[in-house]
């Protein structure tokens, strides 16, 4: 296939950038940061590399494929943004390792009431906070078992947790996981679960999926973290189910709204744990690495007329 132009929105360095030039030999790369990117430049791109702002997509002629670098690729399915022929993938497979960290630290932060401690600290308060908890032994769901779910759900059957999955379809059970489900089980399972995890992605189907009434189904005291969407969840009614004491906390990478405006009560809930969506990003190097050699992969497999993995499903 005849590619001209390869426009690449990664902050990539000199020695990364052979990955990609060498799967494209005759193309032309130009590199840019999304701040610096000009309606003409993208005029001429027939692939992109990079998550390009989704408004600037909806009269580029030659486009054929975009590799996003995020694992979310919702902003580019509404109806109108990309033409019907053109291939959308994603960077799924690039933040186990950074998100399922941060999903660790910001539950043994509410476990162990590290951020109540904190707080003490500042107000140099030594002050014992009583009875904690432990991810031994404790019950974990983890809502969506790709790559983040997956990485999640080895880290805390190390730390000797009982680990169950929910995908949206069945498939072999892995060696981390103790019970795999497929979504329709979920409402018999939250009453079980010391910890829920949600790594999903933002569909119909996913919009406010924790409601009031499946807030109040989890286990009393339980905990939710939710680094998938923010509009997995209802906002008011987690912070109802928190303020109440019915769940023991929070911890949240994603809100709805987002960013949460400054006078949201979200922010004062003292055992809701917030982050501003950065759990993954470029916060550390392994995860552009693994950009870069999912990019690599399927434009050798572009040029090659071979399919492509990520591929978005549009249905």
């Amino acid at each position: 296939m005849q590619i001209k132009t390869i426009l690449v929105l990664l902050p990539i360095k000199e020695e990364q950038k052979h990955l990609l030039e060498q799967e494209a030999l005759a193309a032309h790369y130009v590199y840019t940061g999304v701040d610096a990117l000009d309606v003409e430049t993208l005029q001429t791109a027939d692939i992109i590399i990079g998550n390009p702002p989704p408004e600037m997509l909806r009269d580029v002629p030659k486009l054929k494929w975009i590799q996003l670098n995020s694992a979310g690729s919702d902003a580019y399915m509404k109806n109108g943004v990309l033409k019907d022929d053109v291939l959308l993938t994603n960077a799924t497979g690039a933040y186990g390792l950074a998100i399922s960290e941060h999903m660790v630290g910001m539950l043994l932060q509410l476990l162990k009431k590290l951020h109540i401690y904190r707080k003490n600290q500042k107000h140099h308060l030594w002050q014992d906070e009583g009875e904690v908890k432990s991810i031994y032994h404790s019950k974990v769901l983890i809502i969506g078992l790709g790559n983040i779910g997956g990485e999640f759900a080895k880290r805390l059957k190390a730390f000797g947790a009982y680990t169950i999955g929910v995908k949206r379809t069945l498939t072999a059970k892995p060696d981390f996981i103790d019970e795999l489900y497929v979504q329709d089980k979920i409402d018999e399972l939250l009453p079980l679960a010391d910890i829920v995890a949600i790594t999903i992605p933002s569909t119909k189907e996913t919009y406010k999926m924790f409601s009031l009434e499946r807030l109040n189904r989890m286990k009393k005291g339980a905990v939710l973290l939710n680094v998938g969407r923010g509009n997995v969840v209802d906002t008011e009614a987690l912070c109802d189910a928190v303020e109440s004491g019915h769940l023991s906390g929070a911890g949240l990478d994603v809100t709805d709204p987002e960013p949460l405006p400054a006078n949201h009560r979200l922010w004062d809930i003292e055992n809701i744990i917030l982050t501003p969506h950065i759990s993954g990003g470029y916060h550390i190097p392994e995860t552009l690495e693994a950009i870069i050699d999912i990019s690599a992969g399927n434009l050798k497999r572009f040029m090659a007329g071979e399919k492509l993995v990520n591929l978005v499903n549009f249905k």
